[in-house]
């Protein structure tokens, strides 16, 4: 049996990147709990033995719905001193098809969405667990859009951080009531989000008065993803590297 990697510190890339691994055995199991937020599942991962107040990222899933990888992402936050907490705006279902994961995203409702994701944030700030006294989120594709908009929606946000995020939002007028930072993370050969994107996102958020920080590494669509078949480790490590430097800079005291 391959040997768990400990959640008990920071998660190097290549920690995380076994935590994906098949197995003939179980997975690993996730450190966190399932709970509902005013109806919405969603999971919870805290750092051992921490005691709020503590900092906490608001995670948004991939297409495929609030899956393993996810609670993974969720644990490697609480390991690095986070409160994560992952929604799942799919209502408990998770993809393993495209076709299925796309119909899915169609059937989110953009306004019960927003409404879950405040309700999510006002949890890590009231949750005496957590107390949060600065909130981020974090999100990938269609998460990462999530991620913006729920910056958009809930403007005492502190930070931002969404990995090639589809659909970008590029209009200046939507993007300023954003108070906090963005952090950027694209695919330099992304084969699903056009490359005017990302340079189309970065003048926006200029226009719109926004702090950001747009960033393009080695890969394609869902590089940061170990349980991908585009993973590029090399790339994941940089980009998990900006994030934790992103997070540390704006939702530590």
């Amino acid at each position: 049996m391959s040997r768990e990697p400990s959640l008990t510190g920071a998660v190097s890339e290549a920690e995380f990147k076994a935590l994906h691994v098949l197995r003939a055995d179980a997975p690993p199991a996730p450190r966190g709990q399932e709970l509902e937020v005013a109806g919405m599942k969603a999971y919870l991962s805290l750092p051992p033995d921490a005691k709020g107040p503590l900092p906490a990222v608001l995670v948004i899933h991939e297409w495929w719905g609030l899956n393993a990888h996810i609670r993974h992402w969720a644990d490697r936050l609480a390991a690095s001193g986070y409160a994560a907490l992952a929604v799942d705006l799919y209502g408990g279902k998770v993809a393993t098809t495209a076709d299925e994961a796309l119909a899915l995203l169609r059937a989110v409702d953009p306004a019960r969405a927003t409404q879950a994701l405040k309700a999510a944030h006002a949890f890590l700030q009231e949750d005496p667990r957590i107390r949060a006294p600065r909130t981020g989120s974090l999100g990938w594709c269609f998460g990462g859009s999530w991620a913006l908009r729920t910056a958009m929606a809930i403007p005492e946000l502190d930070a931002a951080v969404l990995y090639y995020a589809n659909p970008v939002v590029t209009d200046a007028e939507a993007l300023a009531p954003i108070q906090g930072s963005v952090l950027g993370i694209f695919a330099a050969r992304d084969e699903v989000i056009p490359p005017e994107k990302p340079q189309a996102l970065r003048e926006a958020l200029v226009k719109a008065g926004v702090r950001h920080r747009i960033v393009e590494f080695d890969g394609l669509h869902g590089f940061a993803n170990p349980s991908n078949e585009d993973y590029v480790e090399a790339s994941a490590a940089e980009a998990w590297a900006e994030t934790s430097r992103f997070f540390e800079n704006h939702l530590r005291p």
